[in-house]
């Protein structure tokens, strides 16, 4: 996302935890905050593409945090999938908070190396469209869906869906098993069938268990944000919440937080 960003001709400042990925992204054209506190008081836009809620909450809350730190006038957009309590907590806890995009993702580091990540992006849509044409960098396509919060929640419904998905392609390959053909003999067969899906697809790119092993921890931290939210809203996510709760793969097992 950097690299597309400086290539686009933009002012790139950046803040990480690894030195060593900061001094290729310096290198590269970007310019190095000393902290969280100073990257947000140097952005107009503020991006941040952080895991969790949890992370949200730990750079963003609190005198050294962005929200405190963010410039007059600054839009912060988030690319977590998390949930909208937390970028709510997030513009209560100052006075004058940044104008808050919830935009969470969706595709591969190949698809941000080649500017076509899918953003889904919720808030005011003057903001929605400021920030437009930086995201276009990398994104392509950016979809708004409405209001503060709605960009989540579509994308955790596709969350839930996608992981049903790879429930019933595990399923399909112990059932092809079974019945004699190989695993890879069946992806194979999917990506031109009926039956094809992104995670049949993606399952072939990688092997069905180097799937497995890759996208694990992040289908089951989605599964869990997407569980508490409906929860939340009582909300009943019915036949899709029962696939991904009874399919061969374990989905709802410990969710990791780094």
């Amino acid at each position: 996302m950097v690299r597309r960003l400086v290539d686009a001709g933009h002012d790139v400042v950046v803040y990480g935890r690894r030195g060593n990925v900061c001094a290729r992204l310096r290198e590269h054209g970007a310019i190095l905050a000393a902290s969280v506190a100073d990257l947000a008081a140097q952005s107009d836009i503020l991006i941040s593409c952080l895991f969790s809620d949890a992370q949200l909450r730990e750079t963003g809350l609190g005198s050294d945090g962005f929200i405190a730190n963010a410039k007059a006038g600054a839009i912060f957009v988030s690319h977590t999938t998390g949930t909208s309590d937390t970028l709510r907590e997030l513009s209560q806890s100052v006075a004058s908070p940044p104008t808050i995009l919830d935009a969470p993702v969706s595709g591969t580091a190949d698809h941000i190396a080649d500017g076509k990540l899918t953003v889904l992006i919720g808030g005011p849509s003057g903001e929605v469209e400021r920030v437009r044409p930086v995201l276009a960098a990398y994104a392509d396509p950016i979809v708004a869906t409405g209001d503060l919060g709605s960009a989540l929640t579509v994308k955790l419904v596709n969350n839930v869906l996608f992981a049903a998905n790879a429930q019933m392609v595990a399923a399909a390959a112990v059932a092809a098993e079974q019945l004699g053909i190989a695993s890879g003999a069946l992806l194979e067969a999917l990506s031109v069938c009926s039956g094809g899906s992104n995670a049949a697809a993606f399952a072939l790119g990688t092997g069905l268990e180097e799937f497995v092993t890759l996208a694990g921890p992040y289908l089951r931290k989605d599964v869990a944000v997407a569980v508490d939210a409906a929860q939340v809203a009582n909300v009943d996510l019915g036949l899709l919440l029962s696939v991904v709760e009874n399919g061969p793969l374990d989905l709802l097992g410990s969710v990791p937080t780094k």
